[in-house]
């Protein structure tokens, strides 16, 4: 346990050095200050009286449905947009674990390699963490104070984002200890999401197709790789309270992410420094 510990907080530290956990909790807290300031909101009686940005009332009745949309609006912002952001930060963070002199220094503690690369990979997941519970739980408690509304869905949606972000972080981890590379591991896990979403749409490509093996192709990398575009769709559903048709994208995504993780581990222990 000390020795996990002393892994999470050297990312950490290292995050804090390389300024990327500032940039994270700085764009964290302008969008809090945001809706501190800028929005109002007015309810009466449980009605919504009126609501305003920059001073301009919005012609909206429902309380209940403004916030849902404003905070599903925030959650696909940070599911999109901070993803692609942590993405890129996080592979520099495991990138310079196999730096020449340190990878050396870390392999001589008494250390086993899973334990050392499931360590890093923890911190570099609390990172992100940290800063997307810090954006979720600080607008959920600006909403609820300003209207009384506490709904739970908007937190679950922070923990399927850590979720997903976790599994795409698999995919840096196995090319950072395969390639030495922040570009490569960047461009690989883009390149996955981009795949993804391409082949989420497989319903209408099937169509397009014109031999069977290409169908089955496709079917193949759509149960293989990861569902970003799946989970989104869910993330908003819990959040304006509609039903969730399956959870598949979900235990499918993160089985990816299990055999990932494994491959990355595996090459560790066998590589050679």
């Amino acid at each position: 346990m000390n020795a996990t510990l002393a892994l999470i907080r050297d990312t950490f530290r290292e995050a804090f050095a390389r300024r990327i956990f500032w940039g994270f909790f700085g764009c964290c807290t302008a969008l809090l200050l945001f809706l501190i300031f800028i929005l109002r909101v007015d309810v009466v009686a449980g009605a919504l009286a009126t609501v305003s940005i920059f001073g301009n009332s919005l012609p909206t009745t429902n309380v209940q449905n403004l916030v849902q949309q404003t905070q599903s609006v925030i959650a696909m912002a940070m599911y999109f947009f901070g993803m692609g952001l942590a993405i890129f930060a996080s592979a520099g963070l495991v990138s310079a674990v196999f730096e020449p002199g340190r990878i050396e220094l870390l392999l001589s503690k008494p250390v086993s390699r899973t334990h050392l690369l499931l360590g890093r990979f923890a911190g570099n997941v609390l990172v992100v963490a940290a800063n997307i519970l810090y954006l979720v739980v600080g607008s959920w408690i600006i909403f609820g104070i300003k209207t009384g509304l506490w709904g739970p869905n908007f937190l679950l949606s922070s923990l399927l984002t850590v979720f997903v972000f976790s599994v795409l972080l698999t995919i840096i981890v196995l090319v950072g200890v395969v390639w030495d590379s922040a570009a490569v591991a960047i461009m690989v896990t883009y390149a996955t999401v981009i795949i993804s979403l391409i082949v989420a749409q497989k319903t209408t490509i099937e169509r397009l197709l014109d031999s069977e093996w290409s169908r089955q192709l496709l079917r193949g990398l759509y149960y293989t790789l990861p569902k970003t575009s799946e989970i989104s769709v869910i993330i908003r559903h819990l959040i304006l309270n509609q039903p969730v048709e399956s959870w598949m994208p979900v235990w499918s995504t993160a089985g990816f992410g299990v055999v990932v993780l494994s491959l990355g581990i595996w090459q560790f222990k066998k590589r050679s420094f």
